[in-house]
């Protein structure tokens, strides 16, 4: 593996050369160029992880997981796609393949989404939390896209949230233009017939409303008042134009509503730990191959 000594500059920006650049200083040894490569991608590769798992403990596991994924086949980047393209792909896999996450093990479909957003609904909202309100909001929407299957999810997720181009969203997902198009039509379709029957920020004549979610979302445990993680959850910049969004009554305003959440400080750190130390090379011992060596299928 890449020892942390050997450095060379920084590259001057953020491209995609860039990052291009980076990947062949660490591969060639530059323990800084690889420290600084896991910073640029960690965060990217967050946003999906949470966005596909629903839940920030479950987030982060995939993210380390991504990340080693990532350092430890570097030798498998070849320059057909930018970096972040490349990771993003590597992300996408791991995440389809992986095992249920915690949210996903209780089995939601809309059918049973929806019945559970109306259990317990409280005929009056309440206005003195807002707080809570928001965090219902953000912790309902990423459990909504856990009703879709997880090849339809990514295809709404890079799409309309992430709003990439079709053809890039094509390529991170490792299917054909119409194949990525087919699902993200289907997975609008459901998502916003959904939310036009049932989500009050989306329709404000539907039933369900943020803030009379509080008090039962308190009950079942889905929601503590004193730690509010994904209102307080760290935050890159500063939330985009939310409310302007949310006066669209859109579905997809709704899932872009979230912010860009930072990865947690730790998952890149203890990335860093284990190439620090030789234990990525333990890793890949019997079944991948060394940053210098030949491309093993992920």
């Amino acid at each position: 593996m890449p020892s942390l000594i050997n450095s060379s500059p920084e590259p001057a920006d953020d491209t995609s050369d860039g990052l291009s650049l980076l990947v062949e200083r660490a591969r060639a040894g530059d323990g800084k160029a690889l420290n600084l490569l896991v910073a640029k991608l960690v965060d990217d590769v967050y946003h999906l992880s949470l966005r596909m798992t629903a839940s920030p403990a479950d987030a982060e596991d995939a993210t380390q997981e991504v990340m080693i994924k990532v350092v430890t086949h570097l030798g498998t980047f070849r320059g057909d796609a930018s970096v972040r393209t490349w990771a993003y792909r590597i992300a996408v896999r791991h995440l389809v393949d992986q095992r249920k996450t915690r949210v996903e093990a209780l089995g939601l479909d809309f059918d049973g989404f929806a019945a559970d957003l109306l259990d317990g609904l409280e005929s009056q909202g309440q206005a003195e939390d807002p707080l809570a309100a928001a965090e219902v909001k953000l912790g309902c929407t990423l459990a909504m896209l856990t009703c879709l299957d997880r090849e339809h999810r990514v295809a709404y997720i890079l799409g309309e949230v992430f709003d990439f181009h079709s053809s890039l969203a094509a390529t991170i997902a490792d299917v054909s233009d119409q194949v990525y198009r087919q699902r993200l039509s289907r997975a609008r379709r459901q998502l916003e017939a959904f939310t036009k029957s049932y989500c009050g920020v989306v329709n404000p004549s539907a039933p369900c409303h943020c803030d009379r979610r509080v008090k039962r979302a308190a009950e079942l445990g889905r929601l503590e008042r004193s730690n509010l993680r994904l209102v307080s959850h760290p935050t890159i910049g500063i939330i985009k134009k939310v409310r302007e969004m949310e006066a669209l009554h859109s579905t997809a305003a709704l899932f872009r509503s979230h912010p860009d959440y930072a990865a947690p400080s730790h998952i890149a750190k203890r990335v860093k730990e284990l190439f620090s130390t030789g234990a990525l090379e333990l890793l890949q011992d019997g079944h991948g191959r060394s940053p210098h060596g030949k491309a093993s299928s992920d």
